[in-house]
């Protein structure tokens, strides 16, 4: 039997793997230490479970509007324009099972044979998969750390070509912590508009932003940009609400529409109890996100501290989201075959950056216990002196 020549061409997600890998090492009894995980490790605030444990009871169990319920799609739009200063109405709203569909909606809708996707290195490893399955090719622009692992205007505008459909910009960026500026963004946008090219901004992170730095939307910096930026964001990290599968985005009318269409023959509607968790954290509060923000930064502090003390390693101090891209190179060793011996030597669980499309690099999550980095970071000093 032969597969499908797009799915022949894919590879599963390195890092769901591999933190799948740790949590059945700990299931058999293993002291692992995993910075492995990309998902927050509270617990979703009660008045977000309150909220859909209501709509349950109240046996609101059935289909939904594919686009969401009027009143999620609402809330998103009010948050979007006083958080966001982006004018995006409820009918430009699209409501997806997470961030990651919302981003494959927007690719598949906006995308396809012939065309190429700019995207930045070091890049969320889902992004090159999902421009390759829409048909389109992935145009990969290595980033470095001096420069904050950021593209720059003149990087993007040397790798354009007449087959350049769209840029992907992440911000704050996933596995660099990276997070734009206002003039970087700006740069950017004015390169992208002179020849009309789509931006996809993945903005998932958005809440977790450190040192006084504040979240800048693409879309929000010029008319031009806002007409040609889809804004992805969602749930999953800002709230801890991972396993409940809610993304959304914001978009231009004629792409919004045509990513519904698409969403009604794929997955339909996001889960209907849970977008009502969903209106509750927006409209509620946001002290459960600054407090997990908060503890955040004390984890990100510590392990900085701690690694920039590894003289074998090399690491900048990230800006946002939960994770710490830190260089190898000095090792002389692939980031895989790093990965595998710290694992097996010293039950420690981290993502090698070829994952990321920077074999120099690991990729390790502040988002877990203070009392894990600290062991966890231990192990990885000892077992650094070993080599």
């Amino acid at each position: 039997m032969e597969l499908a020549s797009r799915i022949t061409h894919i590879t599963p997600s390195l890092t769901l793997s591999i933190d799948s890998k740790a949590k059945a090492l700990r299931a058999q009894g293993v002291d692992v230490c995993s910075f492995a995980a990309g998902e927050p490790d509270f617990d979703t605030p009660e008045h977000i479970k309150a909220a859909a444990i209501k709509a349950l009871e109240n046996n609101f169990t059935r289909y939904t509007p594919v686009a969401g319920i009027p009143e999620l799609r609402e809330a998103i739009s009010k948050k979007f324009l006083s958080e966001n200063q982006l004018d995006y109405q409820p009918q430009d709203i699209i409501v997806s099972n997470g961030g990651k569909q919302s981003c494959f909606n927007a690719i598949l809708a906006c995308v396809g044979e012939g065309d190429e996707v700019i995207i930045p290195a070091p890049y969320w490893l889902s992004y090159p998969e999902m421009v390759r399955l829409a048909g389109a090719e992935p145009i990969i622009v290595p980033t470095t750390a001096a420069n904050n692992w950021k593209i720059t205007a003149e990087d993007f505008a040397n790798a354009m070509s007449p087959r350049t459909k769209m840029i992907i910009i992440n911000s704050p960026g996933n596995p660099t912590g990276a997070v734009y500026s206002k003039e970087e963004l700006r740069a950017i946008a004015e390169v992208a508009a002179d020849e009309e090219i789509l931006i996809l901004s993945d903005e998932i992170y958005e809440s977790l932003i450190y040192d006084g730095l504040k979240h800048v939307s693409i879309a929000s910096v010029t008319p031009e940009a806002h007409d040609l930026t889809i804004t992805v964001s969602g749930f999953s990290k800002a709230y801890a609400m991972t396993g409940w599968r809610l993304g959304y985005l914001g978009a231009p009318k004629k792409i919004a529409q045509a990513i519904e269409a698409l969403q009604s023959h794929s997955s339909s509607n996001a889960c209907s109890f849970a977008q009502y968790g969903a209106v509750a954290a927006l409209n509620s509060s946001q002290q459960c996100v600054a407090d997990m923000r908060e503890e955040f930064n004390i984890r990100r502090e510590y392990m900085f501290e701690r690694l920039s003390k590894m003289h074998q390693l090399s690491v900048i101090k990230p800006s946002g989201a939960f994770y710490m891209l830190t260089d190898i190179s000095k090792l002389g060793m692939s980031s895989m075959n790093f990965a595998d011996r710290l694992l097996s030597k010293s039950n420690v669980a981290v993502i090698p950056g070829i994952a990321f499309g920077n074999d120099k690099t690991i990729r390790l999550s502040y988002a877990t216990s203070i009392d894990i980095i600290k062991e966890g970071l231990d192990r990885l000093e000892n077992f650094c002196k070993t080599l």
